[in-house]
């Protein structure tokens, strides 16, 4: 399985709370709920897709609540109910809490490099990571991650936790994909690529 981290970025590359005021508010972080005034149905057709080639997901702990505290409940079927594909698919989360209880879920502990590296030498899709940002930044620290899929809307807030935050190693990427939405959202896929390259101009 090819690991792919799919994220909500504002142009200045914050990735805490998009959904809502209350998702998220580590660090005395006050704007949440930047994503809902852009989300239109060519984003939500992308992550349809991007949901499609999921093998399974890998989460962090809090991103895993949020979830578990909603998706479990979803009865709409215009939201996909019970066969939505967050709820269908198994959930590997990496916490040292045994409390998991949306179903599919499964605990990762212990030497996770070496659990997460077992996963991705399973036959399948995508091992997707959606959200998770410090998982996130230990992926790629680990140099475990093949794909990112960043989806940037047009908002700057100055402040909050970011995907690329000051510490990530150095990395190339190249650009595979790449969708814009009539709301200003753009969805851009790259490709792991080895270290970066430099030069002079």
């Amino acid at each position: 399985m090819r690991l792919t981290i799919t994220t909500f970025l504002t142009l200045d590359g914050v990735m805490q709370a998009p959904g809502g005021q209350e998702e998220d508010r580590t660090g005395g972080f006050d704007l949440g709920g930047w994503l809902p005034p852009h989300f239109d149905e060519t984003v939500g057709g992308w992550m349809g897709e991007t949901f499609e080639r999921a093998e399974a997901l890998l989460l962090g702990r809090r991103t895993y609540d949020i979830m578990a505290a909603y998706w479990p409940h979803v009865t709409d079927p215009a939201e996909g109910g019970p066969d939505n594909p967050l709820n269908r698919l198994p959930k590997y989360v990496a916490t040292r809490d045994d409390e998991l209880t949306w179903a599919g879920s499964h605990r990762l502990d212990g030497d996770l490099a070496a659990a997460i590296t077992e996963l991705k030498n399973r036959p399948g899709g995508e091992l997707q990571v959606h959200g998770s940002g410090a998982l996130a930044r230990w992926l790629m620290r680990e140099g475990l991650v093949d794909t990112y899929q960043l989806l940037v809307f047009p908002v700057v807030l100055g402040r909050g936790q970011r995907l690329f935050a000051d510490g990530v190693p150095p990395a190339g990427l190249r650009l595979t994909g790449t969708r814009t939405s009539g709301t200003g959202v753009t969805m851009l896929t790259y490709d792991s690529a080895g270290s970066p390259t430099f030069g002079t101009v």
